[in-house]
């Protein structure tokens, strides 16, 4: 009699699968909290019984300590539908009449973990799949968003900016999504452009460097993730300046000043003179030194900005223009330089003569003139 009861009993459900009755679908999957995750799954079972115009249906369920109070989680059969769980967005994604018994998992929570398995129910069979089951693990969320930027990022010039957070599903609860950073301020307004995944972005310079935020909320699984970038805002050469530090015959050296441009610069003959050209700009700007209308090479290659005159002459005296450029524009700025010599300077030769007199360094506005030397030497200082 325990031998003619045994075969209903496995055909019931317990772990001896039935013959013909087959699952196929991963041991376990990981999800995180808020995300989504697809299971492929398919399945096979006898065809004797029923024809072909009987319908099929599945079902996901989750397991209890009791049996009898497994929770159903994932149906196609709409009568049984209202009786799933809407605690649990589990989706019946396949079709159990071609064998598919696929599911999908939406806004994932930590209580959604635990094991699961398929039931099929065809007319007179109903079978329980309990031997192939699924072990759902949700963990936190970890996952940051995704920010593209259609690069370069150009001051002044409209940009689309995208966030999104890989893993989470079109079907999902929709997210609620804010921007924030000093970009997206107005004069003296704060704005944060809310439940848009896109924004459109107009860049100024002073916002290369700054930083925009992209947090994403979960609502249903109540959890939220950020990411933040710090932006590369390109733009053409500003704020151009030309500095300078200078050494007389006795060694003294002054500290680096800055000029404005178009200035006037007088410097005693002798004189050891450092031009240094600084200008704002991304991507770098280029910098080139020129004297009139002649091309100067730099000092030091290394340092395309440093223009070293180790001792001024006379021929120096002329306009000095710093070049700044790169592919979105360029900036100039020059000095006049004025050569000049004091009769009382302590390392002035004894032959030297100034014309017109020695104010010409405390006024150098009213005198262009410049020392002179008479006969043929012209010893320096």
């Amino acid at each position: 009699m325990l031998l003619l009861l045994l075969p209903p009993l496995l055909w019931a459900g317990s772990l001896q699968e039935d013959p013909g009755f087959e699952l196929r679908v991963q041991d376990s999957v990981t999800v995180q909290e808020g995300l989504c995750v697809h299971v492929p799954c398919s399945f096979s079972y006898p065809r004797a019984g029923g024809n072909n115009s009987t319908p099929t249906y599945g079902a996901w369920f989750q397991t209890k300590d009791n049996p009898k109070t497994d929770v159903l989680v994932a149906t196609n059969n709409p009568a049984k539908g209202t009786k799933r769980k809407t605690r649990f967005p589990f989706h019946l994604l396949g079709d159990p009449g071609a064998g598919n018994c696929s599911l999908s998992i939406t806004d994932a929570q930590r209580r959604h973990g635990g094991n699961y398995y398929f039931l099929l129910d065809r007319g007179l069979m109903r079978h329980s799949y309990k031997r192939n089951r699924l072990t759902v693990t949700v963990r936190a969320l970890t996952q940051t968003p995704d920010i593209r930027v259609k690069e370069p990022l150009e001051s002044g010039c409209p940009s689309h900016l995208t966030c999104s957070v890989p893993g989470a599903c079109d079907k999902a609860t929709p997210l609620t999504i804010s921007w924030t950073g000093a970009a997206l301020r107005a004069p003296g307004l704060d704005l944060e452009a809310s439940n848009s995944s896109e924004i459109l972005l107009t860049p100024r310079l002073q916002d290369h460097g700054t930083n925009l935020t992209c947090r994403v909320t979960f609502p249903r699984a109540g959890v939220n993730t950020e990411r933040t970038i710090t932006l590369n805002v390109s733009y053409a050469p500003q704020n151009l300046s030309i500095g300078i530090s200078r050494r007389n015959c006795t060694g003294r050296s002054e500290e680096l000043k800055h000029l404005g441009n178009g200035s006037s610069l007088p410097v005693l003959e002798g004189e050891s003179l450092l031009l240094v050209c600084a200008a704002d700009s991304n991507p770098p700007a280029t910098l080139s030194w020129a004297q009139g209308s002649r091309t100067l090479g730099p000092s030091q290659p290394w340092k395309p900005g440093f223009l070293e005159l180790p001792r001024v002459e006379l021929g120096h005296e002329s306009r000095f223009t710093c070049q700044a450029q790169n592919s979105l524009g360029s900036q100039h700025v020059s000095l006049h330089l004025s050569v000049v010599c004091e009769y009382d300077f302590g390392c002035h030769a004894p032959n030297r003569l100034l014309f017109p007199g020695p104010r010409e360094l405390s006024h150098p506005g009213h005198y262009s003139r410049r020392c002179q030397t008479p006969g043929p030497e012209r010893p320096g200082c």
